[in-house]
């Protein structure tokens, strides 16, 4: 029996998809999430010490990115999206086996390190798929569907960290995270790859990552969807880590504050699941959801009611839509063989942007009330509208 060629590539976008959700749910299944903080509490670290294993989290997660996407281009995509969940895991176990100052430092170097590898390695694998199977227009709606399937991982762990925690304690979480990451790297040995990379002995990693950033900086459109990305990310993925404080300013109860922060994550996810239709706006209409969104944000950050949580999370929809667009903008317009490069650069620029974004916010919040601090934060979408808007003009002149 002969399969159809139309046949052909159903299948195998079938079975691209479903180990792209499956993987997007496990790799954020981690029950250690929401209880971490407490156990280098409970371990005896002091505040300077806990901050100090966030900063080096964020230091490894920068310092690899770019890198981690030029091996990506240079040699197995698929590989790297298995190698680092074994990384995450091997972290974690230090973790439930030797607590300590030493062993959390070295876990989230590896924490970080895993993370890095799959940035960039996963958007170029999933597009260049696509590609081959002809089905390239669908990129949009199939990654807005894997960041939903992410989100579900997170707020699934979050339920079930509780009750295994208060049951079985720190061990138990830690062994359930660490399971989770071996089945995230089984998950990513099923992701189809056909790519061929080229042989020549100059394709060496660092030769990739130079041609990658010498396309970035010769490309007029390249580079304007570069800059689209942390533009559109980083503040929005800043505030998020804000938005209990936010909510709890209602003068609600303690233990509603979750529930909240459940609805919020749920326009989120809706923003995500929406990527598909809504990849036919062109410039002026990503530029008027930006602008729409950030008033959103605006008024309901400021409103402190429950309508204006729902608002911000109207508002959160809107910029997780629209960084998916920028992503598609950005992958319609790189080179297969520098596409993880150059995903990897945009990822750092949101992971530097969101940093600074923590520190402004740091610097608002000693004055100003959580929500005036969303408000004036929401004034950067408003000049990136404004900024789409004038190259759309500045391209339709003859």
């Amino acid at each position: 029996m002969t399969l159809s060629r139309a046949r052909v590539p159903a299948t195998g976008a079938r079975r691209l998809t479903r180990t792209l959700y499956g993987y997007a749910f496990l790799d954020d299944f981690v029950l250690l999430y929401p209880v971490y903080a407490l156990l280098f509490a409970d371990t005896g670290m002091s505040l300077w010490q806990i901050s100090s294993l966030f900063a080096l989290w964020s230091v490894t997660s920068v310092v690899l990115e770019v890198p981690s996407g030029a091996w990506a281009d240079a040699m197995s995509r698929r590989r790297l999206l298995w190698t680092g969940p074994l990384l995450t895991a091997a972290g974690f176990a230090l973790w439930v086996i030797v607590p300590s100052y030493g062993a959390f430092a070295a876990g989230f170097v590896l924490w970080g390190a895993g993370g890095a590898l799959g940035s960039g390695a996963l958007e170029a694998l999933v597009y260049d798929e696509l590609d081959r199977l002809g089905a390239a227009d669908r990129y949009a709606r199939i990654m807005g569907r894997a960041r939903a399937a992410r989100l579900l991982g997170t707020v699934a762990s979050t339920g079930l960290a509780g009750p295994v925690f208060a049951r079985a304690g720190y061990e138990a979480v830690g062994v359930a995270s660490f399971l989770a990451c071996l089945l995230t790297a089984l998950t990513a040995t099923r992701f189809p790859e056909h790519r061929v990379r080229p042989r020549s002995t100059g394709d060496t990693w660092a030769s990739t990552l130079r041609t990658g950033l010498a396309e970035a900086r010769g490309n007029h459109a390249v580079r304007g969807a570069l800059l689209l990305i942390p533009a559109v990310a980083a503040v929005w993925g800043a505030l998020d880590e804000y938005t209990p404080l936010l909510i709890r300013d209602l003068g609600v109860a303690e233990a509603t504050v979750p529930w909240l922060v459940m609805l919020i994550w749920a326009g989120v996810t809706l923003g995500g699941l929406l990527a598909g239709p809504a990849e036919r706006l062109g410039t002026t209409g990503l530029a008027v959801l930006l602008a729409g969104a950030a008033l959103a944000l605006a008024v309901g950050a400021t409103a402190r009611s429950l309508a204006g949580v729902a608002l911000v999370s109207l508002a959160f929809a809107g910029f997780q839509l629209a960084e998916v667009l920028a992503d598609v903008r950005l992958q319609h317009r790189i080179d297969e063989s520098r596409r993880a490069t150059l995903t990897s650069v945009a990822s750092l620029g949101t992971e530097l942007a969101t940093v600074a974004t923590f520190g402004v916010y740091a610097l608002l919040g000693t004055r100003l009330a959580h929500g005036t601090v969303f408000a004036a934060l929401a004034v950067p979408y408003l000049v990136t509208a404004l900024a789409l808007v004038r190259t759309r003009a500045a391209r339709a002149r003859p």
